[in-house]
């Protein structure tokens, strides 16, 4: 074994017993759930058992995480910078651990459209919170305010738009790799406010 497979030996290992003592289970507890023997698990966790694949596999899947999480080692880029679309009012930043997903700052100076046909609908969710101001969210019939420090979560099959109310509002918008993608067909087609 290398040193760098010894480091993440170790470190898979300290993780193990790290979920376990966060879900607040003792060894029998995550032993009975993993199907394996206290002794067994006991011996994995202190290094004195050989980590074996299928092992791992149900020691994740007991521990409700995936083995990706388990054995993922930690990266030198660990700073993103975003990208700014200053057409929009966009900074965009994306997220590593799931390349469909985006994080999206924006700054919005307009009242929502009062033409439901401006409003926009595509696969996927959208999850925002209100940094600054207060938002107005159209979701179909409904108007929906948002205050600062308040977050939405929807579907974004629902016909959607965004603007805000009384002056300016920030947002911090999540969007999952459907609604990414719709919002960028739609920024290239629209003119005018859009959530």
């Amino acid at each position: 074994m290398t040193q760098e497979d010894d480091e993440l030996d170790s470190l898979v290992r300290k993780r193990i017993r790290g979920l376990r003592v966060a879900q607040g289970w003792s060894l029998e507890e995550l032993a009975t759930r993993a199907n394996l023997s206290q002794s067994s698990l006991s011996r994995i966790e202190n290094g004195q058992r050989r980590l074996a694949l299928d092992q791992l596999v149900t020691l994740a899947r007991a521990l409700d995480t995936t083995l990706d999480q388990l054995v993922e080692t930690a990266t030198d880029d660990i700073v993103t910078s975003p990208t700014i679309d200053g057409a929009h009012g966009l900074m965009r930043w994306p997220v590593k651990g799931d390349p469909g997903m985006s994080v999206v700052r924006q700054r919005i100076t307009g009242p929502p459209p009062d033409n439901p046909a401006r409003m926009r609908a595509h696969p996927g969710r959208e999850w925002l919170v209100v940094l600054a101001g207060t938002a107005v969210l159209m979701l179909g019939h409904r108007r929906v305010r948002v205050e600062t420090n308040q977050a939405a979560e929807f579907p974004t099959m629902m016909p959607h738009a965004i603007g805000a109310e009384g002056g300016p509002c920030e947002i911090l918008g999540i969007f999952d790799r459907d609604a990414r993608r719709g919002h960028q067909r739609d920024s290239a087609a629209a003119a005018g406010p859009r959530a």
